[in-house]
């Protein structure tokens, strides 16, 4: 069966760093595209990095440039988002997805920015 899980939320003050984890099984890690999405309190679900299988390029939601990394390790099966410089408004639950011929969703993880 597929599945994603979702680790390393919790709570972080303002300005505090947090590393997600997503464990990926079931599927061909290797060849999908990975994502993390969150969503906020009342708003739409929000694209925040994305990282191609081959290449391993990436990209990022404008908000999050320079303060936010993603990366994967296709031999552990695993995405990861580093989210550094942290700010309450980015306080959401945050889901990991991937992409190819499926489209897959984990449960998502709780981050909460707040002193």
């Amino acid at each position: 069966q597929v599945q994603l899980v979702e680790s390393g939320g919790g709570l972080v003050q303002p300005g505090g760093s947090l590393r997600l984890s997503c464990a990926a099984s079931g599927f061909t890690f290797s060849r999908y595209v990975m994502k993390w999405y969150r969503q906020a309190p009342g708003k739409e679900r929000e694209l925040v990095a994305g990282i191609r299988s081959a290449d391993g390029s990436t990209n990022y939601a404008d908000s999050v440039k320079g303060r936010f990394t993603i990366s994967r390790d296709n031999a552990k099966n695993t995405v990861y988002l580093q989210m550094n410089s942290l700010k309450p408004e980015e306080t959401a639950v945050y889901y990991c997805y991937a992409v190819l011929w499926n489209q897959y969703w984990g449960q998502g993880t709780q981050v909460t920015v707040s002193s």
